[in-house]
């Protein structure tokens, strides 16, 4: 782009789709994660990314076999590009003739002990803008919410994948990490010289996902591949359940460290080596194409695609995140 010329010419000529699909590429940082996401081939995607370098005289992306670095123009262009589309997504329902005429029942299933600020604030965002809906928030297992979803007996639902599945969409939500953690009784505990030979022999607590092939596997893998050798002890398909456990000494587990700050802070956790945390685990928005949706669960389903869209995936993490 020639530095004298005018912006409006530039506003004329750029696609501002291409603008999302940029956003969605700098995000999950890759080409095929974008294609899923916006349910587009590579090829298009990749097409989109280029037509804007076009457009802009600029290239925003450079990739070097496995690397993946956003240029500094990049980095301009998003950032203009998240505030355009924070914006553009409150369209949506200033839109709607009358969102009080949107009535009905919406069934959302979840896993257990969903830490979001984002997903919090489009909860009461959702009520206030269509208040006649009712939504009815059950709590299971990843693999009974797919289930459930593959009955066409619930709207949508947020929560473990395989990463193929068939008949189902999906959209990345939250990325969560996962570290080790023990009780306050447990010999490790306010160990700061811990080390991860340490931990070799030591029991676990664990969640029944947690399987070669289950949504939990890379925490399976994890325990493989460093030699621990302790048994599995006690598990729970919830959350709040496998933190029971830990905080009762039967073992150490896993836990989402986001999750557990405040028992950290106040004594009744303790994290464990690695430094790093173990493994990032995905939660997925889930819903099928097959289920005919009423106004209500259509409207849901759109309104929350639209919400997450003004996040990253680390800002959904976030809590108090105002409406």
């Amino acid at each position: 782009m020639s530095p004298v010329e005018p912006a409006a010419l530039l506003n004329d000529r750029i696609d501002w789709n291409l603008l999302r699909t940029f956003l969605a590429i700098v995000e999950e940082r890759s080409i095929s994660h974008a294609a899923a996401r916006l349910h587009l081939t590579q090829s298009a995607v990749s097409q989109a990314l280029k037509r804007l370098e076009g457009h802009l005289e600029r290239r925003l992306i450079q990739r070097h076999g496995t690397v993946f670095e956003v240029t500094p123009a990049g980095e301009d262009v998003r950032e203009i590009a998240e505030q355009m589309y924070g914006s553009m997504s409150r369209l949506g329902p200033a839109l709607v003739a009358r969102s009080d005429e949107v009535a009905g029942s919406v069934r959302f299933l979840t896993a257990s002990r969903i830490h979001s600020g984002a997903y919090d604030s489009f909860l009461g965002e959702f009520h206030r803008s269509f208040p006649l809906v009712e939504l009815h928030i059950e709590v299971m297992k990843s693999a009974d919410i797919i289930s459930a979803l593959l009955a066409r007996t619930a709207t949508a639902g947020l929560g473990l994948c395989p990463s193929s599945m068939k008949r189902l969409e999906k959209r990345l939500f939250l990325r969560q990490r996962y570290a080790m953690f023990c009780g306050r009784g447990h010999r490790l505990f306010g160990r700061t010289d811990a080390q991860i030979a340490d931990l070799l022999g030591e029991n676990f607590v664990s969640f029944t996902s947690d399987l070669i092939g289950g949504g939990l596997s890379p925490l399976t893998i994890f325990r493989d591949q460093n030699g621990f050798s302790g048994r599995i002890v006690a598990s729970s398909s919830n959350h709040d359940e496998v933190r029971r456990l830990i905080f009762a000494g039967f073992g150490i587990g896993y836990l989402p460290d986001h999750s557990v700050l405040q028992d950290i802070s106040e004594g009744r956790l303790w994290r464990l080596p690695p430094s790093e945390g173990v493994a990032d685990i995905d939660l997925h928005l889930l819903w099928s194409p097959e289920k005919l949706m009423s106004s209500a669960e259509s409207t849901f389903l759109e309104s929350f695609h639209r919400y997450a869209d003004r996040f990253t995936l680390s800002e959904r993490l976030s809590v108090g995140i105002n409406p």
